[in-house]
């Protein structure tokens, strides 16, 4: 059995032009929601879109994933820093684990302070349950100015 750890990267179908290039630097140097991985070996086993609102790429996605290895799935940071916010990514998170049995993390790449900064402004994250989604991705100000 391998040490290294496998995961599939599911982004919010606004961006599904996204080169990833955010959530791979992060993912190549442990920061924001990566962070978790430190001194771990990681792979990439897959990277797609929800599938657009209300997500139905989320039923069948994970499934190949889980195929290809993985053992972890990443929810996207464009989930949580969009505008609006998906009000279902906690949704996305609880089907996945209950359905494929896999680990499933809110978020990849540090909040870029642009979007910190607006969502204080308008209070997105106001909330316990929003405080506690944006936990993995929030970093201090120095790292999300990097992801601007």
């Amino acid at each position: 059995m391998s040490d290294e750890i496998r995961i599939g990267i599911i982004i919010c179908d606004r961006y599904r032009a996204c080169a990833g290039g955010k959530c791979l630097r992060a993912l190549n140097n442990r920061e924001g929601a990566f962070s978790i991985y430190e001194g771990k070996a990681v792979k990439l086993v897959g990277y797609t879109a929800c599938g657009g609102c209300p997500g139905g790429n989320i039923e069948y996605a994970p499934e190949e994933m889980k195929k290809n290895g993985a053992d972890v799935i990443h929810l996207a940071t464009g989930l949580v820093v969009g505008y609006p916010p998906c009000p279902r990514v906690t949704h996305f998170r609880d089907f996945i684990r209950a359905k494929y049995g896999l680990d499933v993390v809110i978020g990849t790449h540090p909040i870029p302070q642009n979007y910190y900064e607006t969502h204080t402004a308008l209070g997105t994250w106001n909330s316990p349950r929003w405080t506690e989604i944006i936990q993995p991705t929030l970093a201090d100000e120095e790292t999300r100015l990097r992801y601007d």
